[in-house]
Order: structure tokens, then sequence, then C-alpha cells
């Protein structure tokens, strides 16, 4: 991949978090002043819906990973409304996390994983023929395994680190769970992130020498 091009991924990720999570919860706050609770989450969530009726309406398609992102949103407002003791308030963003591992985990088990659904919006940039090329490599049953594996990681990844916070919520004072809990959480996920860098990687060299062969066999 170009300097370019992933330049252009990095802003399409970047603008599509900003619209979908930082703005919503911005307004969120800011409409709390005005207006009550659920009046707030109602006008904040219209953000990313109506950023996603323009991608629908653009594109004759939903946007995954917008969808996504506004799920988890959602949930970690209404995590907000819920009561209970210091240990579950404490839980309540291990929550979300372990919903969104668990879509992850479930996507398997449909034609094509969310990994896909991210990877064909961030890696094309709606460019048609990136969008083929992409599509084609579908067909291949390796790029096929190296989605789901990826999918799959990242959905026992954010499961896992839901796991392993609600044990140490119960096993650790409040104080050093508050200190250690975001590093639980950056901890995971960046491994999980430089995983997924160098396995795209080394995936991306396997993948040309399989269709090498493949191409072989034909000649």
């Amino acid at each position: 991949m170009s300097v370019r091009s992933k330049k252009d991924v990095f802003q399409s990720i970047l603008l599509t978090v900003v619209m979908n999570g930082v703005i919503p919860l911005v307004v969120y706050n800011v409409l709390l002043s005005y207006f009550s609770s659920i009046g707030a989450l109602m006008m904040a969530t219209a953000i990313p819906l109506f950023d996603n009726l323009y991608h629908v309406i653009k594109h004759r398609k939903a946007d995954a990973f917008g969808l996504f992102m506004l799920i988890g949103f959602i949930l970690s407002l209404l995590m907000l409304f819920l009561g209970g003791d210091e240990k579950l308030i404490l839980l309540r963003e291990s929550f979300v996390t372990a919903v969104m591992g668990l879509i992850f985990i479930l996507s398997l088990f449909f034609s094509k994983p969310l990994i896909y659904h991210f990877a064909i919006r961030f890696t094309t940039n709606d460019d048609p023929a990136k969008k083929s090329k992409f599509e084609e490599g579908w067909k291949v049953p390796y790029f096929r395994f190296v989605v789901r594996l990826m999918t799959g990681v990242w959905g026992f990844a954010l499961l896992g680190e839901a796991v392993i916070k609600t044990i140490l919520v119960y096993e650790l004072s409040i104080s050093v769970f508050l200190a250690v809990s975001q590093v639980v959480f950056y901890g995971i996920l960046g491994v999980t992130i430089v995983w997924t860098v160098l396995y795209r990687r080394y995936a991306s060299k396997r993948l040309e020498e399989v269709k090498k062969q493949a191409a072989g066999l034909y000649c």
C-alpha cells in the first residue's frame, strides 16, 4: 500500500470515529444542560444515524463500520442509565466491549464476517476498481481464512478484555482497579493492533504466492 493510500485509509478511519463516536458524545454532554437525558441521547444519536443514512443513499448499502460504532455508542450511553453498586458501575465499559466482541464472533456465522466489511471500506476508498479486486479476493480460500481469523482474533480479544476486567474488579480495590483497568484495555488493544498489522503483511505476501501457484496450475 502506498504512503498516499495509507494516509487516505487513516483519514477515513479517523473521520468515521469522529463522526460516529466523538461528536455524538460531545453533543450529548452539551445537550444535557438543556434537555433531559433521553432527549439529549436521541439528538446525539441522530448524528451517526444521518451519517449512515447518507452512506446508504450514496452507496446503496449500509455502512458496517458506522453501524458498529453506532451500536457501541448507544450501548455506552444506555449503560449510564443503569444503576448498581460501585463494581457494576466500573464494569459498564467492559459490558460494551463484551458486546462488541460478541458481534465480531457472531459475524463469523454470516457469509462475510465483520472484518471483511471494515476492510472493504477502508482499503478501497469507495473506488469501484479496488472494490472489485477486493471482492474477487473473497473467492480465494486463503483470503477467506485470513479475514475470518482476523475477525475471530478481534472478537476474542475484546471479549477477553471484558472477562479479565470483570475478574479484576472483584479482586482489586477500586483505586487499584482504576489504575490497572486502562493498562489492561490499551494493552490488549495495542497487542491486537500490532498482531493485525504484522499478520496482514505476512498474509498479503502469502496470498500473492497462493495466487501465483493457482495461476501456474492453469497455465
